[in-house]
């Protein structure tokens, strides 16, 4: 929607999500950009106010020396070897200071002079400053006063009238959740912005380029000239000209400068620290790295704070638990002695009530459905698959007929216990009737102007929109907890049918431990002979090889690799869990042990790993070995061409979901392909519903898989 010559006239939101902004062939006019053969550091395609600035009409093919000078020229030629980043301060023709920032672009080098503060604050000022920001942060005790913490502090670094801290939601939304800004200014406070606000290319940028800075969003945009075949990608340029719907949206909310810096948690965009003026206001180079390491700062304590939150529910829950369990009487059927212990019961996950359902019957206490729509839920909760509690918020999306009872029971967390008394507790919210106040009317966020083109919605004040439908939303820890109970009763319940046997019923029993332990004879049998027809199987590949040509002799070994691959993960995962569950943590330490053992010292040697414990069922784990291990493999044959080299490998818990990724710093470019470890690949994380993304590491590729830990019915 850009061209070369500027902004187009017309403004289509309808392709917004497609409007390539990274490759607009313009910049803003706070500076000047110079493309430069790699070679010998002439120009080759220029931007920006030439003739004012350098006293010049062009400078295309003449030497940079020319106009930068001997020094910024030499550091220029270092740049091209590799490094990036601030590279001096050069003076134009018009007296005024400017920054001059290198990076190399493929056999360019992209060398952006961007006007100073003209007076740079002293570094040792600049440091204290981001380190009194940085102890306020550790001051706070949970993420919303971190957040709180960190737009005072951003206002008082960057200057502007206002700065936000904006969190990305579930729904791709976003919410202020604090804000700092000068009384002339409007306030956003909770006001909630729809995810049309932050296309998705523009948030793919902000994990890119973390700063982001408009000093006067009525610029006219200077096009690079001359005009090329192939338009230069201008991803990681803090001058590049910046679409112009976003600038419109920018005039429609009166807002003159503004910058956004990425708050990047777990390589995650969490959010965004929004700052608008109403005036032009520049942010300088050293402000913008001052930005960045502040922002990276705040990133780091959002993540303590919320993992300490975490931490500490779950601290909470647990004694609760065992307090709960402690005082069940084992003399009575377990659902009475629940019934007894009621209010503890519901305490336990904040519910607004409770229903017990027995095999004898129901108890309901607090806010609850009808008793015969408690008995059709408890039918239904005892058909869904896996093992997870079920938990929703918004019971009538995944219950249509739970739309009957929304104001009793929107919300539902439920466990079923199986057994010859079947038990199913549910846990039940209320209907919270939500006012949710966005920065203006969401569904104007799509207007349709003149000819049937999009335009951004021209009004941002209040709007309030009613939910219905919807209770509290259940944290992890509490549903963790209510999966935890659950596990404990049934072995309360086991231990208490165990007390009141008599003796007569000995030998049922006896036979009983007869078949487990028969069953456990033959899972040993099993298993020892599935690790026998592998090695089998990798014999017989071997034997093969050795005679096969070269070509097929390749091919044979590769198999035999993943062969003896699968048969690790089978191993490993059989000698390290018996039940239904498996901690990963333990599961890939042990599983990357025994790889690093297979492939030798030196490859040993290189690999590293961070893993969070995070349990799965067993057969998803089984899944998640083998794409782990097929990623390693890829890992090592193409990133260091076969050599030794770092393989670091990560595992981490967000929300619902688990977040896997393998990381090296190698050559790069070795992305999912045609061959059959590729296809396995793509197979096995279609499995786990996951999603599978490579990153350019510069240097390096980052495969990083993220999957729900359960899949939900």
């Amino acid at each position: 929607m850009t061209d070369a010559a500027g902004v187009e006239d017309r403004l289509d939101l309808n392709s917004c999500d497609r409007e390539p902004i990274h490759i607009p062939e313009a910049i803003q006019p706070h500076g000047l950009l110079l493309v430069l053969d790699g070679s010998d550091l002439t120009v080759t395609r220029e931007a920006g106010r030439i003739k004012r600035i350098t006293g010049h009409d062009s400078w295309i093919g003449r030497a940079v020396q020319g106009l930068l000078g001997e020094v910024i020229t030499t550091r220029l030629q270092r740049t091209g070897a590799g490094t990036d980043g601030f590279v001096g301060r050069w003076r134009g023709a018009n007296g005024l200071d400017y920054d001059v920032i290198a990076r190399p672009h493929g056999e360019v080098l992209i060398v952006e002079i961007e006007q100073s503060s003209q007076g740079a604050e002293p570094g040792i000022e600049l440091i204290s400053r981001l380190d009194a920001a940085g102890a306020a942060f550790e001051r706070a005790t949970s993420v919303r006063g971190v957040c709180e913490s960190a737009a005072a502090a951003f206002r008082a670094l960057t200057g502007f009238d206002r700065v936000m801290i904006y969190r990305f939601l579930d729904d791709e939304a976003g919410q202020v959740v604090a804000e700092s800004r000068s009384s002339e200014v409007e306030s956003f406070q909770n006001h909630h912005f729809p995810a049309t606000d932050i296309p998705k290319q523009a948030r793919a940028l902000y994990l890119r380029n973390p700063v982001r800075v408009i000093p006067d969003a009525t610029y006219q945009p200077e096009p690079l000239r001359p005009a090329a075949d192939r338009p230069l990608d201008m991803s990681d340029c803090g001058l590049r000209s910046v679409s112009p719907v976003h600038l419109q949206y920018l005039a429609n909310m009166a807002v003159r400068a503004s910058a956004s810096v990425s708050i990047i948690v777990d390589g995650e965009l969490w959010g965004l620290v929004a700052c608008h003026s109403a005036r032009p206001q520049l942010l300088p180079y050293e402000l913008r790295m001052a930005s960045t390491t502040l922002a990276r700062g705040l990133a780091r304590q959002i993540k303590a704070k919320g993992d300490a939150e975490l931490y500490r529910e779950r601290m909470r829950l647990r004694h609760l638990e065992d307090e709960l369990i402690g005082h069940l009487s084992a003399d009575r059927p377990l659902e009475d002695a629940l019934a007894d212990n009621s209010r503890d019961l519901a305490d336990l996950t904040d519910a607004d009530g409770l229903a017990i359902v027995g095999p004898d019957g129901q108890y309901r206490f607090g806010v609850t459905p009808s008793e015969a729509e408690v008995r059709d839920l408890a039918r239904w909760v005892a058909d869904q698959p896996g093992l997870r509690p079920v938990a929703t918020h918004v019971l009538s999306q995944r219950r249509p007929e739970a739309a009957a009872f929304a104001a009793r029971g929107s919300g539902l967390l439920a466990v079923h216990l199986q057994g010859e008394r079947p038990l199913t507790l549910l846990w039940f919210r209320a209907e919270i009737v939500e006012t949710v106040r966005w920065a203006g009317d969401p569904s104007t966020a799509r207007k349709t102007g003149d000819g049937g083109v999009l335009t951004p919605r021209n009004s941002f004040e209040a709007w309030s929109e009613t939910v219905r439908g919807r209770s509290r939303r259940w944290t992890p820890a509490q549903v963790e907890s209510a999966g935890r109970v659950r596990d404990a009763l049934i072995d309360f319940a086991s231990v208490s049918q165990l007390r009141n046997l008599n003796r007569s019923l000995q030998a049922s029993l006896s036979e009983r431990d007869l078949r487990l332990e028969q069953q456990e004879f033959l899972i040993r049998e099993v298993n020892h002979r599935v690790q026998n027809s592998l090695t089998l199987v990798s014999s017989f590949l071997g034997l093969q090889a050795r005679q096969a040509d070269p070509a097929s002799q390749a091919q044979l070994l590769e198999a035999r690799r993943r062969v003896r691959a699968v048969s690790m993960v089978h191993s490993r995962l059989y000698r390290a869990e018996t039940g239904s569950t498996v901690d990963l943590e333990r599961y890939f330490a042990e599983l990357i042990e025994d790889l690093g053992a297979s492939v030798g010292a030196d490859w040993n040697a290189q690999l590293e790993h961070d893993l969070t414990p995070v349990s799965v069922e067993a057969g998803r784990a089984v899944t998640l070995g083998l794409v782990l291990t097929e990623l390693i493999i890829n890992a090592q044959k193409y990133a260091y061409d076969g050599k030794p080299g770092p393989i670091r490998i990560r595992l981490s818990e967000d929300g619902r979901n688990l977040r896997l990724a393998v990381e090296d710093d190698g050559k790069g470019g070795h992305k999912a392909g045609q061959g059959f470890g590729s296809m396995m690949i793509e197979s096995l994380v279609t499995q786990l519903s996951g999603q599978l993304d490579y990153r350019d590491g510069e240097p390096g590729l980052h495969a990083v898989l993220k999957a729900p830990i359960t899949l939900e019915g």
